[in-house]
């Protein structure tokens, strides 16, 4: 099997590179397609389906994955379930809540390691126990607990700390529901 991940940003894909093959079956292969932001994604995203339609493998899947960046998550899935079925093609549809950095704050440990200085226990206070639910903007909380520490004085590089958080992050441990979901959804779609 082999699954076409298209994502919103290089940082996306900085941290689906060490991800995927925690979470996927070893023999599964992937390609992931950056775009430059969710409204790039968005407004090619038609048209790539229906190249996709075109072509694709029957033992290829497709997964796009998006931030939910404050917006109604049914009416973006709802959205993304459209651009499929006008193209003809079944894709496994998911969205960071609120976006990718939430799914950092899930696995606080892997941030700790990539970052000395940051607290194991900072995922039980109250404002990050619940990763997805993160207040004002999650890479915007990312980059003050980061700065509090010492790091990323001048302004966080998110395409860096995703490279750097990613690689330490354990699947099986995350505590954003958002992730499982993609988790869940990426093994659902290897049937397992």
């Amino acid at each position: 099997m082999h699954i076409e991940f298209l994502v919103e940003e290089p940082s996306a894909e900085a941290a689906l590179r060490h991800l995927l093959p925690r979470i996927l079956r070893p023999r599964t292969t992937f390609a992931i397609h950056p775009h430059q932001g969710k409204r790039d994604l968005l407004l090619k995203l038609p048209s790539r389906l229906r190249a996709y339609a075109r072509w694709l493998p029957t033992d290829y899947r497709l997964c796009v994955l998006v931030d939910e960046d404050r917006q109604d998550c049914r009416a973006l899935k709802s959205v993304l379930r459209r651009h499929a079925r006008a193209a003809g093609v079944a894709a496994l549809n998911r969205i960071a809540i609120e976006e990718i950095e939430a799914w950092f704050f899930g696995d606080i440990e892997a941030v700790a390691v990539a970052y000395p200085g940051v607290s194991p226990a900072l995922g039980r206070q109250a404002a990050f126990r619940d990763p997805d639910a993160v207040r004002g903007g999650t890479w915007e909380a990312l980059e003050r607990e980061l700065r509090r520490r010492g790091h990323f004085r001048t302004g966080l590089r998110k395409m860096e700390a995703a490279d750097a958080i990613a690689r330490h992050m354990d699947p099986e441990r995350n505590r954003s529901r958002s992730f499982r979901a993609f988790r869940d959804g990426l093994r659902a779609l290897e049937g397992g």
